[in-house]
């Protein structure tokens, strides 16, 4: 990697290297609480929203006991809708507190609670798992690539997952816009925070510019 590059990187990661999970208060593990959460968090940004709310809606669920799929399905409909609503999640709070526990629902029929189980009945293919998440209310292709980019910090063969976003921010900045190109730059553990990275680039209007002026 040229200079450049390396500085390019560290500037990167050290302004928006945060992944949604641990803003959200995620220990991302993998083990079955913390899958959900992940899974909750991509509910969350399925929709038009900004990021900032849809984080404070998952902190605002999980404060509210509503961690693990069996909770939240038990949790009433009412009880999601209050908990979204105090951190402003507005105009699809109805629709989301219904897809919430519908999802979780199916991840107990389906997975008995457990997404492991999702990884397993898709043989560890990546492209299989994004297509069992989609059968998760809510969850599209958007929903599923932050899934994916972010579980593979404890799922191996999603790994390196970077989507459009992330390899357009890459191209941009004269990084490797392939994703096995974006691998060879950080450690395995570090790849979620990448994708994290170059993902939050892209949507800022200025942190492409300003990374190229002082890299």
């Amino acid at each position: 990697m040229t200079q450049r590059r390396r500085t390019t990187v560290r500037r990167l990661m050290d302004a928006y290297g945060r992944t949604h999970a641990e803003e959200a208060g995620i220990r991302l593990r993998n083990t079955p609480a913390p899958l959900y959460q992940l899974l909750t968090l991509c509910v969350l940004f399925s929709v038009r929203i900004k990021a900032d709310i849809a984080v404070a809606a998952a902190r605002e669920l999980f404060a509210a006991g509503m961690r693990t799929p069996r909770a939240m399905a038990e949790a009433s409909w009412q009880d999601r809708v209050d908990a979204l609503g105090r951190a402003h999640y507005r105009r699809y709070d109805e629709s989301t507190a219904t897809a919430l526990g519908d999802g979780a629902e199916l991840v107990l029929d389906r997975y008995r609670g457990d997404l492991r189980r999702l990884r397993d009945a898709a043989d560890g293919d990546p492209d299989r798992i994004r297509e069992l998440l989609q059968e998760v209310p809510r969850i599209g292709p958007v929903g599923a690539d932050i899934f994916c980019r972010e579980a593979q910090a404890v799922w191996p063969e999603l790994r390196p997952s970077f989507d459009d976003r992330a390899r357009a921010a890459a191209a941009e900045l004269g990084l490797p816009s392939s994703p096995e190109g974006l691998a060879r730059l950080v450690d395995a553990e570090n790849l979620p925070r990448l994708a994290a990275a170059l993902v939050r680039a892209e949507l800022s209007k200025t942190a492409v510019d300003d990374l190229l002026k002082t890299g």
